[in-house]
């Protein structure tokens, strides 16, 4: 498989785990942070629009992984990318709402 896939499959998974808080917080009926808040007030967005930028976030992973080479989970270069695109997204997520929970 060509390295372009490889690098695709690490984005899609980041999309994929940025997708999850915003989709689980809206689906909760929870207020949360997304990027479409207004500038100068709070960074909290109503939970309709957390589902919907949560379903966003999937959607393009989808077509990433849909679109680009096929994915093989359990072969060794699919499974390390997917993995650390979810590893590498997961802590700048954690990083960026650790200092909302403060």
């Amino acid at each position: 498989m060509p390295w372009i896939a490889y690098i695709v499959h690490f984005i899609a998974a980041a999309f994929l785990t940025n997708g999850i808080p915003h989709f689980v917080n809206g689906v909760s009926g929870r207020s949360f942070r997304t990027p479409f808040a207004r500038l100068g007030s709070s960074n909290i967005s109503s939970a309709e629009v957390n589902v919907i930028w949560g379903w966003l976030n999937f959607l393009i992973a989808f077509l990433l992984f849909a679109n680009i080479g096929p994915l093989y989970i359990g072969t060794p270069g699919d499974t390390i990318f997917v993995a650390a695109g979810m590893l590498v997204m997961g802590v700048i997520l954690a990083r960026i709402f650790s200092s909302d929970a403060r």
